[in-house]
């Protein structure tokens, strides 16, 4: 098991694949089908994250939080759950949430400020995106305790930022899963940044996987823009999770390559030379040197993955768009089972005030 072998207190990080796209000696791969989706998967993701970008300066979009430089850690994620594992995610995990089962035009919505972007298909076991920081991770802990009690042979997968291990829920979540052994994994990707907060200023521990011990369970470093090194770590916390051996940290290192949201200016507190070394080591473009030496990729394969892409991001932009604008009634009419005289009222406030400022939303 990886996990013995790469204590995160003894410096080490966890990796198969190194930017170059050279792979470590004595490697296990998955299939040479599932390489090339792992590819495609993170170029159609990087498509429609770039487009969500471009609607919110176009004034479509209220605000977004991009996923360039974590796209190995969503897609690795996505790919080692099983249907029957739950996800519950912070707000920038829109791509596993996708890969989950959640049309990306709901992941839109969600930053559109409609209330239909967190009604998610039941099927896909997703809960909704979670703004507040760690308030998600006692949730999580709750789903894997309580299907544990039920024998019920699934995992939970529990996603937040470096940022997040400084909130007490965290401590409290990681307390409760150490204690109970809840079959959670802990998926913490660490992009360096809290906002502005850098890691450093974040925490005095070497890293944030060696965090887990506290609480009597493993944790483990994992070079955060490596796939393959991902997959299988996430593969391995997940199966032990189903097993009964409780829960596993994951500190996916990699580097935020954009803002934190569109409300942000990274270039204010990033060192340039910094985003230019990171960007070296980018996910999408260290795959993609892997498959081309393997000879698994070709330029005709870049010319169908761009057309599909482009497809997806079309659809999902046009769902988007034409989706029914939400209407006053919808504030009010699942708050209680009878609308109250005092309700009514405000509701017909609300209607002259949609009327009178903000018209065009509700037509």
């Amino acid at each position: 098991m990886i996990f013995g072998q790469y204590d995160p207190r003894e410096g080490k990080i966890y990796q198969v694949l190194d930017e170059k796209g050279v792979l470590a000696k004595g490697a296990t791969l998955p299939s040479d089908a599932m390489l090339k989706q792992f590819y495609r998967d993170m170029v159609r993701l990087r498509a429609i994250d770039d487009k969500a970008f471009n609607l919110q300066r176009q004034g479509r979009l209220n605000t977004y939080p991009q996923i360039k430089g974590h796209e190995a850690i969503q897609v690795s994620a996505a790919h080692a759950m099983k249907p029957q594992d739950w996800l519950v995610p912070s707000y920038r995990e829109g791509a596993l949430a996708h890969l989950r089962g959640v049309p990306f035009y709901q992941v839109l919505l969600f930053w559109f400020g409609n209330e239909m972007g967190s009604h998610f298909p039941q099927e896909a076991n997703v809960l909704p995106f979670s703004i507040p920081i760690a308030s998600h991770l006692p949730h999580a802990v709750g789903i894997g305790w309580g299907a544990k009690l039920r024998k019920e042979n699934l995992a939970v997968v529990a996603t937040f930022g470096d940022g997040a291990t400084s909130e007490g829920e965290f401590h409290e979540a990681m307390n409760f899963a150490g204690v109970y052994k809840a079959p959670v994994v802990f998926l913490c990707t660490n992009n360096q940044w809290a906002i502005s907060v850098s890691r450093e200023m974040q925490t005095a521990s070497q890293t944030l996987a060696e965090k887990a011990f506290g609480y009597g369970f493993h944790g483990i470093a994992v070079d955060g823009m490596d796939i393959l090194a991902m997959y299988q770590v996430m593969t391995e916390a997940l199966e032990k999770a189903r097993c009964g051996e409780g829960p596993t940290f994951i500190e996916a290192v990699t580097y935020r390559l954009c803002d934190h949201t569109t409300a942000d200016d990274a270039s204010i507190y990033q060192c340039a030379e910094d985003v230019a070394m990171w960007k070296e080591k980018d996910g999408v473009l260290r795959l993609r040197r892997f498959l081309e030496k393997k000879g698994l990729w070709q330029k005709k394969d870049d010319e169908e993955i761009q057309q599909q892409a482009q497809v997806f991001v079309e659809e999902t932009v046009h769902a988007f768009e034409t989706y029914a604008k939400p209407t006053p009634e919808e504030i009010f009419n699942f708050t209680f089972a009878e609308t109250s005289p005092r309700l009514r009222e405000q509701l017909e406030d609300a209607k002259v005030f949609a009327s009178e400022v903000h018209e065009e939303n509700y037509h």
